[in-house]
């Protein structure tokens, strides 16, 4: 039997495949700061950060899984991003996404990506 955190970062790994066909790059994955963690980092093709918040839910949750990234999550996450491109030196445009990962009973996982979630 899986942990939260096997499923979590089983999610997150599916997540970064799916940015890495769209040719995106993968620079940081669970970087954590004294504002909390950020599942992934990524630049775009055309070399946007994206920061990208995960989340996974069973196809029988009750509700989606952006809604779990409430103002207060959006809130911990721009100040994360704030010190992830201050520390790498980055002056570069940014946005934030929400991969919302959906596991279905027999394990197989689906990913719907939002791009530029919040601002």
């Amino acid at each position: 039997m899986s942990t939260r955190k096997d499923r979590g970062d089983r999610g997150e790994a599916e997540v970064a495949r799916l940015l890495r066909r769209r040719g995106y790059t993968l620079l940081a994955s669970q970087w954590r700061c004294r504002f909390g963690e950020l599942d992934l980092v990524a630049r775009s093709r055309r070399g946007t950060v994206c920061f990208v918040e995960v989340k996974l839910r069973g196809e029988d949750a009750i509700a989606l899984p952006r809604e779990f990234v409430d103002r207060r999550k959006q809130e911990r996450l721009r100040a994360a991003a704030a010190a992830y491109l201050s520390a790498h030196e980055l002056d570069a445009p940014a946005r934030f996404d929400v991969a919302e990962v959906y596991e279905t009973a027999d394990g197989t996982l689906r990913v719907e990506y939002l791009e530029d979630a919040f601002s």
